[in-house]
């Protein structure tokens, strides 16, 4: 039994026989097996006994790492154990994680800080531990809003090693946030390649409107991320039959934003529109801790709530997998909190992506993708590695949503009553250079008006008026809205009288918020997903003539109705005239064609013609697309687009043939290259390293 074992090593301690690697191995092996209190008391002990043995921090160290559920008794073996060595890395690091638990978020920036900044011996080990402590701080650094500094930190990561794909991720995405451009900007520890092949799928998509790239970086981003997947019998359904004689069909949606949250706001009334006679619901939740009203709101609407937050991916996949799952629907995709390793595990026998990433998962594991005639038009296939199924417009939208009885002024927002009152309440990581110079102009064209924003950090904002300065617009005309609950936030909106959209990563449910508020939304169409989205909106509540079709028309559009304000007034009576019955908020119809959407898959799975999502290629392409400079060039607006892609193709594919892809390349294509020669000007192919998941913000 495991207190004989315990006693007989006590005994050892006392008669000074149980030498410190001993007793490493005995309080591992308590700790192994299910008593880490066991292995804790022991490390007690023996220092009790060992009070001058040099190496009695590490003692403490380990004693720490047993008390995980005493907060209190691991902080205080942590510090004995830097009381003993101040410049102990493993004792700062970790006592920084205790501290933030406690709540004391300096003392664990502190301790991080000593790591990141003591001179150490050069070594793989010492520069590990600064590292993360340089990784935590640019977390925590970034949850309290402080960008710039987490940056910094990531920076001084990177340069102690480039190779990090993880850390390169959150790196970009602050510069995203802040809007600092060149987001992309290459120094001496890293170049511009490396630095492209490893962004984040989500920040591609707010980086550039270039869809090939867009599949290319999502497919490198699942490989990191599942390569290493072990193989569980329990979990992978992937050739479970579906026989739907006598039940319903189980459809089960993984997500972490079935709250407070846009995707929240969006699905809610879907839940309860599902039809239950037809479709069993599952839910399973990923996210923070939930209870605010719309949370239990859909938690009351699902016929089964399942909370997998504390669960393994294997367990997870696990009880998806004993629920009999036909249908798994991601909705979180490439995004914060997201459970890409339950899906690689194939918990069910057909999964799907659906409005949580706009976009491509890149996956082998995901066989379709919801989209609708705009977002996805005809021809737009080939830049998606699932199949494309349709709904008349992808996007959900609650009926029910609050909206504030009191309904502010401009003077109460902060807005001169007699300008044009142009808005935008896109995220700041969605500005572009491009975009923000498309505004400028409109600004510039158009006496006594203001750009009403969200408000952001005052480092974000304080860049912003930089860049309307440098572009010879007055700062004090972007004029910033604070934050508040959802129900208050949609009651200004009628105060705006034009709603400006981004690129290339336009408005999703902000546009939608919009346009149920009676605000006209103008837009153009790019090429991606993301960059569609909105003209799908606008086009489904009834305004198609929002929707431009280049850039130029939109800021000629944007210039012409702040001119008329006869016009504005107009659409806003068209948008209230139509609200109930225009196709944006259908959400009956788009209830009903989504359960169509699922008895089609199944009966293609039982047909034996499940899509099976194609690769081909995508490190070449991965490879090609990180030389194209986005920021110097905006790829949405290139008419020769798919040209400038065949173009580099062809360059790599002299220097390295590769064989014909369906996307971009035909047999015509193929044959008609120079036979393959060597290229001594031929740029190697970017690092993409496989790095482990750090825990840090997820945007």
């Amino acid at each position: 039994m495991a207190e004989d074992g315990f006693q007989s090593a006590i005994a050892a301690i006392t008669r000074g026989e149980l030498d410190l690697a001993e007793l490493i191995a005995a309080a591992g092996d308590f700790a192994s097996n299910g008593r880490p209190d066991l292995g804790g008391q022991l490390y007690k002990v023996w220092i009790a006994f060992n009070p001058e043995h040099p190496q009695r921090y590490a003692a403490h160290f380990n004693c720490s790492a047993l008390l995980t559920d005493d907060l209190a008794g691991a902080r205080a073996e942590l510090e004995a154990a830097i009381a003993l060595k101040p410049d102990f890395a493993p004792a700062l690091v970790n006592l920084g994680g205790v501290l933030e638990k406690q709540g004391d978020l300096e003392g664990a920036l502190e301790r991080w800080r000593s790591v990141a900044t003591h001179p150490t011996v050069i070594s793989h080990t010492a520069i590990g531990y600064q590292q993360a402590a340089l990784r935590q701080l640019g977390r925590v650094l970034s949850e309290k809003g402080l960008f710039a500094n987490a940056e910094a930190a990531l920076r001084q990561s990177i340069d102690l090693e480039p190779h990090q794909r993880d850390v390169i991720e959150q790196f970009i995405a602050f510069r995203l946030s802040q809007c600092k451009w060149p987001a992309i900007e290459p120094w001496e520890a890293v170049d511009r390649q490396g630095l492209m092949a490893n962004v984040h799928p989500l920040s591609m998509a707010a980086l550039t409107d270039d869809p090939v790239m867009q599949l290319a970086s999502a497919a490198a981003y699942v490989d990191d991320a599942t390569r290493e997947r072990p193989l569980d019998p329990e979990s992978d359904r992937r050739d479970a039959p579906i026989d739907l004689s006598g039940r319903r069909l189980r459809v089960g949606y993984v997500s972490s934003d079935l709250r407070e949250h846009a995707v929240g706001y969006l699905m809610a009334e879907l839940f309860e529109v599902h039809r239950r006679d037809d479709v069993e619901v599952f839910a399973y939740y990923t996210g923070a801790i939930g209870g605010e009203a719309l949370n239990l709101r859909i938690q009351g609407a699902v016929e089964h709530w399942v909370d997998i937050r504390n669960l393994s991916d294997e367990d997870a996949a696990r009880r998806i997998a004993a629920d009999g799952i036909d249908i798994l629907v991601d909705v979180n995709g490439h995004t914060r909190d997201a459970r890409l390793g339950v899906f690689a595990r194939r918990p069910a026998p057909i999964q799907v992506n659906w409005l949580g990433f706009p976009g491509t998962m890149g996956s082998p594991f995901h066989h379709y993708i919801i989209g609708d005639p705009e977002v996805i038009p005809p021809g737009y296939e080939r830049y998606y590695s699932e199949k494309v199924v349709r709904l008349a417009c992808y996007q959900p939208n609650d009926r029910k949503r609050a909206v504030a009885d009191e309904r502010p002024s401009r003077a109460d927002a902060g807005l001169p009553d007699d300008a044009v009152v142009f808005c935008c309440f896109n995220g700041p990581q969605k500005i572009t250079r491009f975009a923000f110079a498309r505004w400028m102009e409109i600004l510039q064209r158009t006496d006594a008006s203001v750009l009403w924003l969200l408000e952001s950090t005052a480092d974000t904002q304080d860049n912003l008026r930089a860049h309307a300065h440098a572009a010879g617009v007055d700062p004090e005309r972007l004029i910033f809205a604070r934050k508040q609950p959802n129900a208050r936030h949609l009651a200004r909106y009628a105060l705006a009288d034009l709603f400006l959209d981004t690129a290339p990563y336009g408005a999703h449910t902000t546009a939608s918020d919009a346009l149920y508020m009676g605000v006209p939304v103008l837009t153009f169409r790019g090429r991606s997903f993301a960059a569609r989205v909105c003209g799908s909106l606008v086009s489904a509540a009834g305004l198609p003539d929002l929707v431009c079709d280049n850039a130029r028309d939109y800021v000629d559009r944007a210039v012409a109705l702040a001119r008329d304000p006869a016009q504005l007034t107009a659409l806003r009576a068209r948008l209230e005239a139509g609200r109930d019955a225009c196709t944006l908020f259908d959400l009956d119809r788009l209830t009903t064609d989504l359960e169509g959407l699922y008895r089609t898959m199944v009966e293609d799975y039982q047909a034996g013609r499940l899509p099976q999502p194609d690769l081909t290629n995508l490190g070449a392409y991965l490879e090609v697309g990180a030389m194209i400079d986005p920021e110097t060039r905006e790829m949405g607006c290139a008419e020769d687009y798919l040209d400038i892609w065949k173009a580099a193709l062809g360059r790599r594919h002299r220097a390295r043939p590769m064989p014909a892809d369906h996307r971009l390349w035909s047999a015509a294509d193929i044959a008609a290259l120079e036979p393959a020669t060597p290229l001594a000007d031929a740029p190697p192919a970017p690092h993409r390293a496989r790095a482990a998941r750090a825990a840090g913000a997820r945007r």
